[in-house]
């Protein structure tokens, strides 16, 4: 049985190049890795693959949506290390829902048999606010992960992704592995603010990734981390390498004890 990972965040906080790289890590661990991108902007695999792949939507309308008519070579691609990539898409903007696209995503995993073909699945998920479609990795996840930078918005959206995951545990096997601080610079703050509301909820830090110009231009190249040259690129990796150790090794797990909307504002107050 696969070990599922629910990767969420703020918006434009690093969530994919963040799932990409810790993809590419894990699988050069030699595990078998499927990359899963729940996001209509469907680039989370492209630092794995280079190119923007069709999305499961995309091969859905092409068959008029018969589902008996996809094979797994229509929606998965190869990349780096071996990576196993499929984007999921989204309905046209304005209309129609993404939950349900993760839904017809899923069944499709299911049809394919792919729950027991890979050692790792990691969903990469749209979205600060988890409404109730694109929450829906959380249903079959073994851990969700959050990431978030060392500030109050990404910290207040780290709590409502708590709130989810405790909500969600009641009823499912998931549980919170932890959260990986983004964009890390030791000039402006460190990790502070993540460690307190980190402890504060039941949870801890399990990674730290510098603030470095190698990521940036490692998206913008297509290329993970691995793949790229220069200065600091060891200081990039290796948080990822300590972070597929970790979550390979099945991670000491939490039910978080997330805060009220409004404590966080009062919490994050008295810690500045």
């Amino acid at each position: 049985m696969s070990l599922i990972l629910a990767i969420y965040g703020k918006g434009g906080i690093g969530k994919s190049t963040t799932s990409a790289n810790l993809s590419a890590a894990m699988a050069l661990k030699g595990a078998k890795v499927l990359q899963i991108g729940c996001d209509p902007k469907h680039d989370s695999t492209f630092p794995l693959t280079g190119h923007l792949q069709p999305t499961v939507i995309d091969v859905l309308d092409s068959v008029n949506f018969h589902l008996e008519d996809v094979s797994k070579e229509d929606v998965i691609h190869t990349g780096f290390a071996g990576v196993d990539t499929l984007e999921s898409g989204g309905p046209p903007a304005g209309s129609g829902c993404g939950g349900y696209v993760v839904g017809e995503t899923v069944k499709l995993l299911k049809e394919f048999g792919l729950y027991d073909k890979y050692d790792v699945i990691v969903f990469d998920v749209l979205g600060d606010v988890v409404c109730g479609g694109f929450s829906a990795p959380l249903n079959y996840a073994d851990y969700g992960l959050i990431i978030a930078c060392n500030d109050f918005d990404s910290i207040f959206a780290a709590n409502r992704l708590c709130l989810a995951i405790a909500q969600k545990s009641q009823r499912h096997k998931v549980k919170l592995a932890g959260i990986v601080a983004n964009r890390v610079d030791y000039e402006f703050g460190g990790t502070t603010l993540l460690d307190q509301f980190a402890e504060k909820v039941g949870t801890k830090v399990i990674g730290r990734v510098p603030y470095h110009d190698l990521i940036r231009r490692s998206r913008l190249a297509g290329k993970t981390l691995f793949e790229m040259e220069g200065p600091g690129k060891e200081e990039c990796t290796r948080p990822f390498e300590e972070m597929a150790e970790y979550l390979l090794a099945q991670p000491q797990a939490t039910v978080p004890n997330p805060y009220h909307d409004r404590a966080i504002f009062e919490a994050i107050g008295g810690w500045r």
